[in-house]
C-alpha cells in the first residue's frame, strides 16, 4: 500500500457561502467524514456569502438583502434541524424559525402604496393574462430555451398589481428568464391564496447571518473543520481520461501569493460557482456607492468553463450589469418615530407586514420594517429597516437622478417624498445612518438561459468534484433561494461521499386542491 493510500481523504470546498457550509455539515453528519478532513476556502475575511449581517450602532447596520423562506424548503430545514440556534431553550435553528413565526405571524395590511396611501391589492389580471400565465406554466422548458419573460406577455400585463407584487417580492425584471418565472409560478403556487398579504412566507428571528450562518459556523468549528479566509481558489487542474474528469490540483491565492495544492483521486472538491453579491460596493449618508470592483468571485467559474464545456457558460449570466443589478439600503434609526409612524400607517405591528412596494415610484422603491432587534447584538434604542430599488436605473420622482447616483440621505429624501412625510421626515430620520449597497450581479442567476448553460451538480464523468450554489442545474427548483444552494450541497455530498439523497422538490403544482385554490384567487382578483 502506498503512502498516499494511507492518508485520509481531504474534502476541499471553494467558497464560504451557505452552499459550502451546508456541504460541510452533510459531509460530517450524513457521510461520516471527520471535521478535520474538511477545509473551506473563502476569498473574503468572513463566511456566509450572500447571507450577511454586519455593523453596529456607530457605523450603522448592514444587510445586503434577504432570501425568502417557506415551509416546503425541505433540504434547508433538514440541515437546520441539526444545528442548535444558540439561544436559551435549546431549540434547533429550524425549530426557532417556526417558533418565531408562530409568535410573530406575518400578514401584510399594506402590500402596495400609491400616491402616499395604502393601495388596492386586487391582482388586476385580464383573461389574456390568465391565459398567458397558464400557457407559460404548461410549456415544456425546451420550448422556453433562451426566452425572456416579456416575450410571453403583452405590455399591459406588466402594469398589473399581480406583476408589481410578484416582481418586487422575487426581484424579477421583464428581461429575465421565462423558464425561471415558470418554475417560480409552479414552485410557489400554494402561496397564491395569501399572496397579496405575504402569508406563508417564513422569516428568521434575526438577520440571516445571525440566525443561520453563525450557528452553522459554531457547529462546524466544534467538529474541527478548517476555515481559511482571504484564500481564493482561482483555478484547478482538470485531468481527463476518456469520458471521465478528475481534479488533480487547485491553484490558491493567499495574500497575493499563489500556491498549488495537489488533489488525489480519493479527495473531493466542491466548487461554488459564481456569486450574486460579487463586486458589491457600499456608499454612505453623504456618498453614493463607487463604481463596482473588478475583482470577482466569478474568476474560478470562467476559468473552469474555458477548460471544459461540462462547467457550463458563465458569460450567459453576466453579459451586462445594467440587466443584473439593483441597489439596496439599510437604515439604522436612533429614534422610534418612523417605526411608530409605519405601524399606524400600515396597520401592522413592526415585523409582521413584510415587503411594502411603492407601485408608482420611479425606482420601484420597496422596504421592509424588520422585527426588532434585527441583529443579535443590536444596541438598545436603535431600529433597523431595509429597502431596495428594483428599477433604480430610472430617475427618482423627488430626487431627480438614478438611485445609483444618490447618497444615503438622498435615498431617504426620495422615500420620505413617496410616503408624503412632509416636515415630519426630519424628525423621523434625524441622525439616521444609511448604508446604500450596489450589487451589480444580484439577479444574474435570472438571466435567460438554454440547456447546458448551467452545469450539473456532478457533471457527466466527474470523478471527484461537484458544482454548488445558484448557477448549477437542479430540475424543478428555483434560484435566489437558500433552498437551491442547500439542495445542491446535499446532492453533491450524496453523489461523491455517500450522504443521504435530498428529498424531492415538493410539487404542490400537482395537488388538485392547491391548483383549485390558486385559480380561485386569480379569478377573484
Amino acid at each position: 500500500m502506498s503512502q498516499d493510500e494511507d492518508q485520509p481523504a481531504h474534502y476541499y470546498l471553494a467558497g464560504g457561502g451557505i452552499a459550502s457550509l451546508a456541504a460541510a455539515v452533510f459531509l460530517i453528519r450524513d457521510a461520516g467524514v471527520s471535521g478535520e478532513q474538511v477545509t473551506i476556502f473563502e476569498k473574503e475575511d468572513r463566511f456566509g456569502g450572500s447571507l450577511d449581517g454586519a455593523g453596529d450602532a456607530e457605523r450603522g447596520y448592514l444587510v445586503r438583502g434577504g432570501r425568502m423562506f417557506e415551509p416546503n424548503f425541505v433540504c434547508t430545514f433538514d440541515l437546520l434541524n441539526s444545528i442548535p440556534c444558540g439561544l436559551p431553550g435549546g431549540l434547533s435553528a429550524k425549530e426557532d424559525i417556526f417558533a418565531f413565526n408562530r409568535d410573530v405571524p406575518g400578514s401584510s395590511r399594506c402590500r402596495l402604496i400609491r400616491d402616499g396611501a395604502k393601495a388596492d391589492t386586487r391582482l388586476g389580471l385580464r383573461l389574456r393574462d390568465m391565459r398567458d400565465l397558464a400557457r407559460l406554466t404548461q410549456a415544456d422548458e425546451a420550448a422556453l430555451d433562451g426566452k425572456a419573460i416579456d416575450e410571453c406577455f403583452d405590455p399591459a400585463f406588466f402594469r398589473s398589481n399581480f406583476w408589481i407584487m410578484w416582481s418586487t417580492m422575487f426581484a424579477f425584471q421583464t428581461w429575465h428568464s421565462a423558464i425561471e418565472l415558470a418554475r417560480y409560478l409552479k414552485r410557489f403556487i400554494h402561496l397564491f391564496p395569501g399572496f397579496t398579504r405575504m402569508e406563508g412566507v417564513l422569516r428568521t428571528r434575526f438577520n440571516q447571518y445571525d440566525s443561520l450562518i453563525a450557528p452553522i459556523l459554531d457547529w462546524l468549528t466544534e467538529r474541527g473543520v478548517k476555515f481559511e479566509t482571504e484564500a481564493a481558489v482561482i483555478d484547478a487542474t482538470v485531468s481527463e481520461a476518456g469520458d471521465t474528469s478528475c481534479i488533480s490540483a487547485l491553484l490558491l491565492e493567499r495574500g497575493g501569493q499563489s500556491e498549488i495544492m495537489p488533489v488525489s483521486e480519493k479527495d473531493r472538491v466542491f466548487f461554488t460557482l459564481g456569486s450574486m453579491t460579487a463586486n458589491s460596493v457600499q456608499g454612505s449618508n453623504t456618498a453614493p456607492p463607487p463604481p463596482p470592483e473588478t475583482d470577482s468571485a466569478w474568476t474560478l467559474w470562467k476559468t473552469l468553463a474555458a477548460k471544459s464545456p461540462i462547467f457550463g457558460r458563465p458569460d450567459v449570466f453576466c453579459p451586462d450589469v445594467t440587466r443584473t443589478r439593483w441597489e439596496s439600503f439599510t437604515v439604522t434609526l436612533k429614534t422610534p418615530a418612523f417605526v411608530d409612524h409605519m405601524e399606524h400607517f400600515s396597520g401592522n405591528r413592526t415585523g409582521t407586514g413584510g415587503l411594502v412596494s411603492i407601485a408608482d415610484s420611479g425606482w420601484m422603491l420597496c422596504f421592509v420594517m424588520f422585527h426588532q432587534p434585527h441583529f443579535h447584538q443590536q444596541a438598545d434604542g436603535t431600529y433597523v429597516f431595509w429597502g431596495y430599488g428594483l428599477l433604480g436605473d430610472r430617475e427618482g420622482d423627488y430626487v431627480k437622478k438614478p438611485m445609483a447616483a444618490c447618497t444615503g440621505e438622498e435615498i431617504l429624501e426620495e422615500l420620505a417624498g413617496q410616503l408624503h412625510l412632509g416636515d415630519e421626515a426630519d424628525a423621523m430620520f434625524r441622525d439616521a445612518i444609511v448604508r446604500p449597497c450596489m450589487m451589480p450581479l444580484i439577479t444574474s442567476q435570472f438571466m435567460p438561459r438554454r440547456a447546458g448553460d448551467r452545469p450539473e451538480v456532478v457533471p457527466a464523468g466527474a470523478r471527484n468534484f461537484a458544482c454548488l450554489g445558484q448557477y448549477c442545474e437542479q430540475k424543478h427548483d428555483v434560484v435566489f433561494t437558500v433552498e437551491y444552494s442547500v439542495r445542491s450541497a446535499m446532492t453533491a455530498v450524496h453523489r461523491l461521499a455517500g450522504g443521504k439523497p435530498p428529498p424531492p422538490v415538493k410539487r404542490t403544482d400537482r395537488n388538485p386542491i392547491v391548483i383549485a385554490n390558486a385559480l380561485r384567487t386569480i379569478l377573484a382578483g
